[in-house]
């Protein structure tokens, strides 16, 4: 791991900001670094109101999808609400469909199959639609791409709304509308938006034109909030209010689906940590391992009853894929290890019988591992099907699009992507990827990198402190748990290595003679010998609190040690 120290910001921007709001050098510089650089930025920072979310009409041909949804209600057509089959597209559905049901009863729903129909707007979704008279399909979380199925739609005399977020091609589908503020002719003034963001401005469009405000809209945000957590889209502006306003949902009414998961979990309060590793997963899970529609069942459900019988299938679902994910990964590494590409710039690996819905999972846990753009393919149909995962600071999208003459189609993000082709392009693929990588990735990359907001003595870590730090929530890119860093400290004499194996890293510290303050470094036993012996050493870390029989104090969440 490389340490790197952000840069301080200018003495005087800090005790120019501490002055203004009152708070210590320390609390100014962390704000500062986020680009929270005045008295007004910060209120809206520590206080997000939903009177900070944007005029949905803003958005590029929102008034089009607005006047076709109306003119669809006035003329009794049915209306298909079609998402994508992860938390993102699902949540979407799910926010869509069940606020059109509220005041319109021809509407209903549609999660293509993984296995049979792939990622997007798909052919045999359309001839749905088309066998089962609806006019017009709302498309979620997908579609930008599709020219070719919104043409073939189109034939069938149906239309298409798109609200997707995924960076266009050079021509977009012949759709009523697209909502897309990734559109370049799209002024929407911000473009960070997930697939469930953009579903959440089409209700907020269309509540604008019943006379409600974004108040009456708040019990959707749960959905919201999920889909931003899962999908790791960017924690700030737009999406730091309607995260902020779903947390609360989640914590304090959510809807009965949500409720379900959350008894099964038997945890409190949740933060944005526990809607993306406990709640995301379980949504997930369904679109992995039998078919999306059981998390859209779910998402909409009112009955009690029915919601807890629907959260056990999907619970099911999720140890299922776990084991699978194990079993595939170690499968993955292993054909790593043998084919001796250690010393190459990425990890590409195949076997046809791989489980298409564990592929991501298993990109990101290879990434883990060897810490390069990684892509993890298995048979589809008479093709072959990937999901690409990347490093912090490359964009895999854009690597992919030099690979292009290799590929038959592929979507997605900086980060992540998926994509197809022919099973006999599937050399050819691999070597010009690896080409594009090693003459286009700056090698440091290839080490990863833990990003540190300042150094700090022990003695700065105060209980204020942390009830300061715990208001710069919800934590996601853009807006990262705080990280410090502190030299030349020492254990009191309890480190020790716990859980499996010894595979966590337990310490207590102290430094210059200060009050010993608790540590975890979980996947840090191995650390054990630096720390041993009250040698002195250097840690970075974040801070939490741990609660042990109804007492709260504060410790070291340990990311690293030298």
């Amino acid at each position: 791991m490389r340490w790197s120290i952000k840069a301080k910001p200018e003495e005087e921007q800090i005790n120019t900001l501490a002055s203004a709001l009152n708070v210590d050098g320390l609390v100014a510089q962390l704000l500062l670094q986020r680009g929270v650089d005045t008295y007004e930025k910060a209120k809206k920072f520590f206080r997000p109101e939903l009177s900070d979310l944007h005029d949905p009409f803003l958005m590029k041909d929102m008034d089009f999808a607005v006047q076709r949804i109306e003119k669809a209600i006035a003329n009794n057509e049915n209306i298909l609400v079609f998402g994508d089959y992860d938390v993102d597209g699902t949540t979407s559905v799910a926010l869509v469909s069940s606020y059109l049901l509220g005041y319109y009863p021809n509407v209903a729903t549609y999660i293509p199959d993984r296995y049979k129909e792939g990622y997007g707007v798909s052919y045999l979704g359309i001839d749905f639609a088309n066998d089962n008279d609806f006019s017009l399909i709302i498309a979620l979380d997908c579609g930008v791409k599709a020219i070719d199925k919104v043409a073939y739609a189109k034939e069938k005399n149906i239309d298409f709304i798109i609200c997707d977020h995924h960076r266009p091609g050079s021509e977009l589908p012949n759709a009523i509308a697209v909502l897309d503020p990734k559109r370049k002719d799209c002024p929407y003034p911000y473009d960070e938006l997930c697939g469930c963001g953009v579903g959440f401005k089409l209700i907020q469009a269309l509540g604008h034109n019943r006379g409600e405000s974004a108040e009456d809209l708040v019990p959707y945000l749960d959905l919201v909030a999920t889909a931003i957590g899962a999908d790791i889209v960017p924690m700030t502006g737009e999406n730091r209010v309607l995260a902020y306003f779903g947390l609360q949902v989640i914590n304090t009414d959510p809807r009965i689906g949500f409720k379900a998961i959350i008894n099964q979990i038997k945890k409190t309060v949740l933060t944005i940590t526990d809607v993306v590793f406990i709640i995301a997963p379980r949504i997930n899970a369904a679109g992995r391992m039998e078919h999306g529609q059981h998390a859209v069942n779910l998402l909409v459900e009112t009955d009690m009853d029915r919601a807890t019988t629907f959260a056990a299938k999907i619970e099911k679902f999720n140890i299922d894929r776990k084991d699978l994910d194990k079993k595939i990964t170690q499968e993955a590494l292993l054909q790593i290890e043998e084919s001796n590409e250690e010393e190459c710039f990425t990890s590409v690996v195949y076997k046809e019988t791989w489980h298409k819905g564990v592929i991501g999972i298993v990109a990101s846990r290879l990434t883990e591992s060897y810490y390069r753009p990684t892509l993890v393919f298995t048979k589809s149909g008479d093709r072959l099907a990937a999901s690409a995962r990347s490093v912090k600071g490359f964009d895999v999208y854009n690597a992919l699009e030099q690979c292009s003459g290799c590929i038959e189609q592929f979507g997605g993000h900086k980060y992540a992507a998926g994509l197809t082709l022919l099973e006999d392009q599937y050399e050819a693929f691999k070597a010009q990827f690896e080409k594009v990588v090693a003459e286009t990735i700056d090698p440091i990359l290839l080490t990863p990198e833990i990003s540190v907001n300042m150094k700090i003595d022990l003695k700065e870590i105060t209980p204020k402190l942390m009830r300061i730090i715990n208001q710069f929530a919800p934590f996601g890119p853009g807006n990262m748990t705080p990280v410090f860093m502190t030299e030349n400290i020492k254990d009191t004499g309890y480190a020790k290595g716990v859980g499996e194996n010894g595979s966590h890293l337990k310490l207590s510290v102290t430094q210059n003679g200060s009050a010993p303050i608790g540590g975890i470094g979980f996947n840090l036993g191995d650390k054990l010998p630096i720390v041993s012996d009250r040698k002195p050493f250097n840690a970075v870390f974040s801070l939490d609190e741990n609660e042990w029989n109804g007492k709260v104090s504060l410790q070291l969440k340990l990311r690293g040690l030298r």
